[in-house]
């Protein structure tokens, strides 16, 4: 039998980046793209998001990036191992509804969390263009998943190792000169590829919905730490969001807010000890 929150497999996908699935059977029936859960390691451990990366045979499927002390330690986890705690589904599911020609463009780990948006989307009938980007070939993951989830599979290369040289941006650039005929565009990544995203859509006429990931606590809009200003408006990433239109988002504030931390966070990684092999 299985026991709460175990981790019933895990994967590395590349020497950065891992994959899990956790036994949560009332969340795994109830979660959608786009939603989010919050876990900890441990019992005094930090509270950190991570986005549903899929649902399956009573289990809800993440991926991490080793950046952290807390997915260091969520990294030294084995099958058979449990977790504190793991709290979701949170945030509102992305809209797809309506959209008949859409494209998604992902950038580092935000490659990953496209893959159920672009998979919603084609399941409903959408016509789906997917675009990833990577800094270079080794750092691909989930080529195989990614080309069932979606109409044409775009892989993009910082350094022209595989696929489209240059910036996922850049291809983006290309489909849209092409036919702009898009209902709708998706970006999840990193803050300055998702306002890159937005611009380059507006200036088509196609509408861009981001996915904000700021720092984040409880996840029920009461802490506040997630805020970002949308439309001139204090919005609550965890509860109002994480989806957000582009053209309304405050990017250089959610850039500046999401820096605030990052000293603290190089020290806390410095200072994490692996207990599976003593070596810092």
């Amino acid at each position: 039998m299985r026991k709460k929150y175990e981790i019933v497999r895990k994967a590395a996908l590349n020497p950065t980046t891992g994959d899990i699935s956790v036994y949560a059977p009332r969340i795994a029936a109830k979660a959608k793209a786009g939603q989010f859960i919050i876990l900890r390691v441990t019992e005094d451990g930090e509270r950190i998001p991570l986005t549903v990366a899929g649902c399956a045979d009573d289990c809800v499927r993440v991926i991490y990036q080793k950046v952290g002390r807390t997915t260091l330690e969520l990294d030294e986890l084995q099958e058979g191992d449990c977790l504190h705690d793991f709290v979701g589904p949170l945030g509102t599911p992305t809209e797809i509804e309506g959209v008949r020609r859409a494209v998604v463009v992902g950038g580092g780990l935000g490659c990953a969390i496209t893959m159920p948006i672009a998979k919603a989307l084609k399941e409903a009938g959408a016509e789906v263009d997917l675009i990833i980007g990577f800094r270079t070939k080794d750092l691909i993951i989930l080529q195989d998943e990614m080309k069932a989830a979606c109409t044409r599979l775009h892989i993009c290369t910082d350094d022209g190792s595989y696929g489209y040289s240059g910036f996922g941006t850049g291809k983006l650039q290309e489909l849209l000169d092409a036919d702009p005929a898009y209902d709708r565009a998706y970006a999840v990544g990193p803050l300055p590829m998702m306002k890159a995203v937005t611009k380059t859509c507006s200036a088509h006429g196609v509408k861009t919905i981001v996915s904000m990931n700021p720092i984040m606590i409880d996840g029920t809009g009461m802490c506040g730490g997630c805020r970002v200003t949308v439309g001139g408006e204090t919005k609550f990433a965890c509860v109002d969001g994480p989806d957000f239109d582009g053209e309304l988002v405050d990017f250089d504030e959610a850039m500046a807010r999401n820096s605030t931390y990052r000293a603290f966070e190089a020290e806390q990684r410095e200072a994490h000890v692996c207990r599976m092999g003593g070596m810092q």
